[in-house]
């Protein structure tokens, strides 16, 4: 069973931090890739960050060295620590998980992040 739901969001003057955390119903080990997106009013949804089933991160050009993605196979979680928040980070965020065998995409509920003074 799959369930992944997304907590962590809410509203941070630009320049704070936010942690988002995504909890599977079920254990993480079953996953590939995971990973986390974004997507702002009128805009396509974009990649964020994502990390291998062997811990490697791929992040966004637009959040490298602000962001890290980490994964907790124990605590079925994966991780999302955004620093130094810019007003263009305000996004609904959502938890992608892909299956580490055969076919399977899928997604949270997404969680609201708001940066503004």
């Amino acid at each position: 069973q799959v369930q992944l739901v997304e907590s962590g969001g809410g509203l941070v003057q630009p320049g704070g931090s936010l942690t988002l955390s995504c909890v599977n119903s079920g254990s993480i080990a079953r996953f590939g890739t995971m990973g986390w997106y974004r997507q702002a009013p009128g805009k396509q949804r974009e990649m964020v960050a994502t990390i291998t089933r062997g811990g490697n991160t791929n992040y966004a050009d637009s959040v490298k060295d602000r962001f890290t993605i980490s994964r907790d196979n124990a605590k079925n979680t994966v991780y999302l620590q955004m620093n130094s928040l810019k007003p263009e980070d305000t996004a609904v965020y959502y938890c992608n998980a892909n299956s580490f065998i055969g076919p399977g995409s899928f997604w949270g509920q997404g969680t609201q992040v708001t940066v503004s003074s």
